[in-house]
């Protein structure tokens, strides 16, 4: 039986948010706001918080600075049992971090430090012990400086080989994106960007093209997510759209990586792929009732209530 449930590698970042935030003030102004709150996030971590609120073994591997970021990152991680024995330091960069000031209509501008992030490198050597899992999620492709040059696909593809299930999750494509994912995904059994990452990628918003252009390009299942129009769940030969949670939104920030480890945390947890995507939608409309991108999930209990208290979006 592998140790984990789930490994969670890649982008490991401190977010700072504060809300609302009407202006930033002239000069040395002052703007009052209601609520300012700090919590591990970045595709990597945020997925895996959320996973482990939800009751799954889960580890973490990223890398953090020497510094009072870091501390509250393992904090937080070591609060919700998250094994962190995997996890790297560095000595020359801050822990990622971003500066969040949320707008009274939910736009999210942020201010990005990339910080340690840029430094994870995962070893061959270390590959047994990151691979001892059933899934290994892998988010932050092009955030990710030295695990870009060749290393996440020598990973991923080394997992496929040991049987372990692989999902992928992006984040702000740009132009150089696509060169990036070519070499990954061949081996990447679930697709978990958003559909206008995706679309953006593709250069189609029909969700069907969208997913048959990352056919094309090896990945094996492809999981949209898609606001309060739900998800989509595409296989080769099928599409399911998976409806969203009727919820009033405070704070869409991490929504999509929390969709990942709801997801994740309920095909560990045996259920089908339709239900799982049930389970991360769930778990994304929790996130968004709060502040921070695991605001409102407590547990797997209290999610399933969730789910059996509200309707959906059609």
């Amino acid at each position: 039986m592998p140790k984990y449930d789930a490994v969670f590698v890649g982008l490991t970042v401190l977010d700072v948010a504060g809300r609302p935030v009407v202006q930033v003030p002239a000069g040395g102004g002052v703007e009052f706001v209601q609520q300012i709150r700090m919590n591990p996030a970045g595709t990597a971590a945020a997925a895996n918080l959320n996973a482990a609120k939800l009751g799954i073994r889960t580890a973490a591997v990223g890398c953090l600075g020497k510094d009072e970021k870091a501390d509250f990152i393992l904090s937080c991680y070591h609060r919700w049992g998250i094994d962190c024995s995997l996890m790297q330091t560095t000595d020359t960069r801050d822990t990622s971090a971003t500066i969040l000031p949320i707008r009274p209509n939910r736009e999210r501008p942020c201010l990005h430090y990339r910080g340690a992030s840029d430094e994870l490198f995962v070893t061959e050597a270390e590959f047994e012990s990151v691979l001892d899992c059933t899934y290994l999620h892998h988010g932050g492709t092009g955030l990710l400086e030295a695990m870009d040059k060749g290393q996440s696909a020598r990973l991923l593809a080394a997992a496929k080989a040991r049987g372990v299930v692989t999902c992928f999750d992006m984040i702000h494509p740009n132009e150089n994106t696509l060169s990036l994912l070519v070499p990954l995904l061949p081996y990447v059994d679930y697709f978990m960007p958003s559909l206008e990452e995706a679309a953006y990628i593709a250069g189609s918003e029909d969700p069907v093209e969208v997913a048959n252009f990352f056919f094309d390009l090896g990945v094996q299942k492809c999981v949209f997510k898609d606001g309060v129009r739900g998800s989509y769940l595409i296989k080769r030969d099928s599409f399911q759209r998976v409806p969203a949670y009727v919820l009033r939104a405070s704070d869409t920030t991490g929504c999509g990586d929390a969709y990942c480890g709801g997801f994740i945390a309920g095909l560990a947890r045996g259920l089908s792929e339709v239900e799982a995507c049930k389970i991360g939608s769930a778990v994304g409309a929790l996130v968004a009732s709060g502040l921070g991108s695991d605001a409102g999930v407590v547990s797997w209990e209290e999610t399933l209530s969730f789910i059996e208290s509200y309707g959906v979006v059609d």
